[in-house]
């Protein structure tokens, strides 16, 4: 596991950007550090000591199933919190994998800190409360989305996602702003790569997809929502944060 360039905090870190709970949270932390690309804050099954707050880079939640399958749940990025399904539990262990996708500035608070500051104030415990809340709607649709859609669907449902958290709309379709590799869209399917390879094959020769230098562009947004029966959630919801 590997984290450099750590920095403990000397006083409190406050951004007038930031919500409330966000400032709050970083009010209790105990230090910052850098995290490469490719190392991991935690693994499933570890003993859980700190939640982090991403101030910077992308780091990639994912959950590993009884057959090593990965399954990707989310892309946290900028003032993402993970590892806060530790708090409040007896001997906290993590449930998931927190990857660094893109090198990382990590704030860490400890989980007995943080939970002795919600006990005692109420209005940070209502805050976190209702991200919490916001938070299992979005994975409660996604989750949807890959029960009942089907393999194609998982596909057009985490294409669509993407296309909300990293979609930059131009004049020939909606152009994804990060690269995903074959291996790491199936991850987020939750399905084998030569899957989805023939499926984005297929939505290249309909002309509903194109890749250009790693990246894909998406033509016919509408179409991948009408195949899915898309619901059209608020972009809140619909995405990989």
């Amino acid at each position: 596991m590997e984290k450099v360039q750590v920095i403990y905090m000397e006083q409190t870190f406050k951004n007038p950007s930031l919500s409330y709970e966000m400032n709050e949270l970083l009010r209790y932390a105990s230090r910052t550090f850098v995290s490469n690309k490719g190392s991991y804050l935690f693994r499933e099954g570890q003993d859980a000591e700190e939640i982090y707050i991403i101030l910077s880079g992308k780091v990639q939640i994912s959950k590993m199933n009884a057959e090593g399958q990965e399954l990707v749940l989310r892309l946290a990025s900028h003032n993402d919190i993970v590892g806060e399904l530790t708090l409040f539990t007896q001997e906290p262990k993590y449930i998931f994998n927190a990857m660094v996708n893109e090198s990382a500035n990590i704030a860490a608070v400890h989980i007995k800190e943080l939970e002795a500051a919600l006990i005692n104030n109420s209005k940070l415990s209502y805050e976190f409360l209702r991200w919490m809340n916001d938070h299992m709607r979005k994975t409660m649709t996604k989750f949807k989305d890959l029960v009942l859609n089907g393999k194609k669907g998982a596909l057009y449902s985490t294409l669509i996602r993407i296309s909300n958290s990293y979609g930059v709309e131009q004049e020939d379709g909606i152009h994804i702003s990060v690269q995903l590799t074959t291996q790491e869209l199936a991850n987020f399917c939750g399905t084998a790569r030569e899957i989805v390879s023939r499926l984005l094959s297929e939505l290249k020769r309909k002309k509903i997809i194109s890749v250009e230098s790693k990246k894909i562009i998406i033509h016919d947004i509408a179409f991948l929502k009408r195949e899915n029966n898309c619901d059209n959630c608020p972009i809140e919801y619909c995405n990989i944060d």
